[in-house]
């Protein structure tokens, strides 16, 4: 039985801590903060709750698999999961909308017919077949297999139409996809707003990016009663079930190595600790970390939920280049960016029945490229974000009682990641380095990395899967290349 130490607790480190104590190693987690649960967080106030992290759960199987290998209570024993259905709401910026069925390629087609004219369903569903081509072609060796640093990166497998008198020396982007192959501005944003939710720039993001609305339309989005905090707990307490030992407001500051392999760690007060293995889980950038980040607004509002609102609003940007040279281009916008609304009718969120919990989010630039501690830009762009929600909910502002924001700037301090940026998952043909998971192999025998920094990036999903793919590494040996 081996001595881990693995460092950090979020929630890609707690699945790969859970994943070991459970295969008989002595596993104690070392966080910096005074909680687990990295980015997935819960704020409370006055009855309501609120998530300031993720707000849905894509590819729940990931975390079921985690609770059938570690315990004897499934994941639905231990937490309360429901799919999101209607799977999302549009309002584009010309006042059009449509909504979107949960995983119905058939009710999504007649949607888009129905709101965009004859046509562009089918469009949108040719797109989607394409990028089930991606999903086919890339799910094994960017999924559910571990990544050394020596592997070749997988290139772009996106069947790209090819257009009479279009000639390309490179495969085309996300945006390029949008333009050519959708035709209308508003599918264009639709397909584009996946980019945008991970932090990617659709201009230079690969056509593999369509792989994101492939996976959300196909296996849908599932909401946590008590908010994603809700799973955290339940991973944390299925970890200390299994013997885990958690010790918080701890900095481990570096790895101790001897012959060649991890011998263990030091902390920030100078203590050694003896390990056989290292699992790191903390983000590998000392400066800025590359990505964009969250900015959240937590609304109370009087009145209770509509039974028909939609779980989740998207409201898209009228002035789409103006927020892309905001986000990617350090551009002070003048409009509202693309803003996604969030209506849970979670009865854990409201102090009753009368009342309603609402979450507002868009994609932003990290804290420190912008100070997000300067209180006049912070209200410039709470401004926007509320203005933008006022289009997903009537009578926003006569209901509001509250509400408060969750930075970028909060963020970094809450997790200790540099400007409070959100890793992007792994994408086939991305081209920039700097923007990649890192191996979940390190350089020294017995260390690895873990959640979503590394492969296979950000998202829940991608970081339970990265403590699946490290805790199959440490049990089965360095070449060990996943479930067959």
């Amino acid at each position: 039985m081996g001595e881990v130490v693995v460092i950090g607790a979020g929630l890609g480190a707690l699945a790969g801590a859970a994943r070991l104590a459970a295969s008989g190693q002595r596993v104690t987690v070392y966080e910096r903060g005074e909680t687990y649960g990295g980015g997935v967080r819960r704020r409370t106030r006055d009855g309501f709750g609120f998530d300031t992290g993720p707000a849905l759960l894509h590819l729940p199987a990931v975390w079921r698999d985690l609770f059938v290998k570690t315990g004897k209570q499934p994941l639905e024993r231990c937490v309360r999961l429901r799919q999101v259905d209607p799977g999302a709401r549009h309002v584009f910026a010309d006042g059009g909308e449509v909504t979107l069925p949960a995983a119905s390629r058939s009710g999504t087609l007649r949607a888009l017919d129905g709101a965009l004219g004859a046509g562009a369903g089918q469009r949108w569903a040719e797109v989607l077949v394409r990028a089930r081509t991606v999903w086919d072609a890339t799910r094994r060796p960017l999924l559910e297999e571990p990544r050394t640093g020596t592997e070749p990166l997988p290139g772009d497998p996106y069947p790209a139409v090819r257009r009479r008198g279009l000639l390309r020396r490179r495969p085309p982007t996300l945006a390029e996809v949008a333009a050519d192959e959708l035709k209308d501005p508003r599918l264009a944003a639709l397909l584009e707003s996946y980019a945008l939710a991970h932090g990617l720039d659709p201009r230079t993001a690969p056509a593999s990016a369509t792989v994101l609305a492939y996976l959300e339309q196909t296996f849908g989005a599932w909401s946590v009663e008590g908010g994603l905090r809700a799973l955290a707990d339940a991973v944390h307490r299925r970890c200390e079930e299994r013997g885990v030992r958690f010790v918080f407001g701890t900095d481990v500051t570096e790895p101790l190595v001897a012959g060649g392999r991890v011998r263990g760690v030091r902390l920030a007060d100078g203590t050694e600790v003896p390990a056989d293995t290292v699992l790191d889980g903390g983000c590998p950038h000392r400066e800025q970390a590359p990505g964009r980040a969250r900015l959240t607004l937590l609304l109370a509002l009087r009145g209770a939920r509509p039974a028909d609102a939609a779980h989740r609003t998207v409201v898209h940007t009228a002035d789409r280049d103006a927020e892309l040279a905001a986000l990617f281009g350090g551009v002070e916008p003048a409009t509202a960016p693309t803003v996604t609304v969030y209506r849970p009718g979670d009865p854990t969120g409201v102090p009753d029945a009368q009342h309603e919990a609402v979450t507002v989010t868009a994609t932003v630039p990290p804290h420190g490229p912008l100070d997000w501690t300067d209180a006049a830009r912070a209200d410039a762009w709470t401004r926007r974000l509320l203005d933008a929600a006022a289009r997903a909910v009537p009578d926003l502002g006569e209901r509001l009682l509250w509400h408060e924001r969750h930075t970028p700037a909060d963020a970094a301090r809450e997790t200790g990641v540099p400007g409070g940026a959100v890793p992007v998952p792994a994408l086939a043909g991305t081209g920039r380095e700097a923007s990649r998971p890192v191996p979940n192999l390190g350089a020294v025998e017995g260390w690895y990395a873990l959640g979503g920094w590394a492969h296979p990036g950000g998202g829940l999903a991608h970081a339970g899967m990265s403590g699946a793919l490290v805790a199959g590494l440490v049990t089965e040996g360095r070449e060990w290349r996943g479930s067959r």
